[in-house]
């Protein structure tokens, strides 16, 4: 397809275009099974099914609300619990046929209406340790220029995996970093030079969410697991690796609005010598716009006053608009009034593109 593939795709209201549009997306991406999945809402949509209903009247964005991806990981989690044996044959590669998947996937839908329809009430928690590599390597890129140590605050947190992400172990295009002996291994396939080798400390590491998951319960981690594309094998491996840390120590999460908790973040104190970073991945496009615009004035004012002995950074890995190419961007305070484009990754880690020199 055309280099045009994804060209402002998140603003588009037509819902059949944005379940065509999804599941290209997932086939692109390594997860053919779960574009099936996500292709049958198509026939979903012209079904008596609640589920069907919803979909084929949506008020929202479909792709900047995830509206695909909500059921997709209803349709997991039937799979994962065994309440379905009619979707192994799916999941499984042995029924690839599109007619055919649907005709399972609406017959599931039929007889699971009413548990399958809360799924489409939020966005799904894709809470996945493999995007802390772009972070790490934000940090890595920042060291030398704002110091090595570091207080980073993220916002919507989900469960809280990449808010334990200095417990990580990293090999980014062969520089490594964080603790050797950790069962959660990070080493995306590298493009590009590699991030530059520094020191990275971090000494403190909290977050927020408006619906926090807590991993140490166990229905809880696998609606998050449910979000997960099955054919993904790494995924579901870190993801096994980040509820045994979490069991071992649990992430700092608070439940809390992103704009109330970025005020209240900013206006604790700062110890010297600490870069204060506000970061973010996958979350943007969830937050309303009057509060995405209220936190962006709320941490450039605070960033025109910092100063070298408390730097302030705003680190996202979030969804170009224009291009649904996802980008790490970095801008820093004091330092170059701009954005820094460090990097382009595949949204659950798979690979980073460097792009910066």
């Amino acid at each position: 397809m055309a280099d045009s593939f994804g060209k402002g795709v998140l603003d588009d209201q037509r819902v059949a275009e944005g379940i065509k549009f999804q599941a290209e997306h997932c086939r692109r991406n390594g997860a053919p099974v779960t574009a099936r999945i996500v292709e049958a809402q198509l026939a979903l949509m012209a079904s008596d099914t609640l589920c069907g209903k919803r979909i084929a009247h949506w008020r929202g964005l479909p792709l900047e609300d995830a509206m695909p991806l909500r059921l997709a990981g209803g349709f997991h989690h039937l799979l994962l619990t065994g309440a379905d044996s009619r979707l192994l044959p799916v999941y499984s590669g042995h029924v690839s046929n599109q007619v055919e998947v649907d005709a399972i996937v609406v017959a599931v839908t039929g007889d699971h209406d009413q548990r399958l329809l809360p799924w489409l009430d939020g966005p799904p928690q894709t809470n996945e340790a493999g995007r802390s590599a772009s972070f790490m390597a934000g940090l890595l890129w920042l060291s030398d220029k704002i110091g090595s140590r570091f207080e980073l605050n993220e916002i919507g947190a989900s469960a809280g995996i990449n808010t334990m992400m200095e417990r990580y172990h990293y090999n980014l295009g062969g520089v490594e970093a964080g603790p050797e002996s950790s069962p959660m291994r990070i080493k995306p396939e590298w493009r590009g030079s590699p991030p530059p080798k520094a020191e990275v400390e971090i000494v403190h590491i909290s977050g927020c969410d408006q619906s926090p998951v807590d991993l140490s319960d166990s229905d809880a981690a696998l609606r998050v697991k449910s979000y997960v594309w099955p054919e993904n094998a790494g995924r579901l491996e870190r993801m096994d690796a980040a509820i045994l840390l979490a069991a071992q120590k649990r992430p700092d999460v608070v439940k809390s609005d992103a704009l109330d908790w970025v005020l209240k973040r900013l206006s604790a104190p700062q110890d010297a010598g600490v870069a204060r970073v506000f970061n973010h991945s996958i979350v943007w496009q969830y937050i309303p716009a009057e509060r995405r615009a209220a936190i962006t004035d709320a941490i450039e004012a605070h960033g025109r006053n910092a100063t070298a002995e408390r730097p302030l950074v705003w680190m996202m890995l979030e969804t170009n608009r224009e291009t649904f190419k996802h980008e790490l961007q970095i801008r820093y305070w004091p330092g170059p009034p701009q954005w820094h484009l460090l990097a382009e990754a595949q949204a659950h880690g798979t690979w980073v593109e460097w792009l910066e020199n």
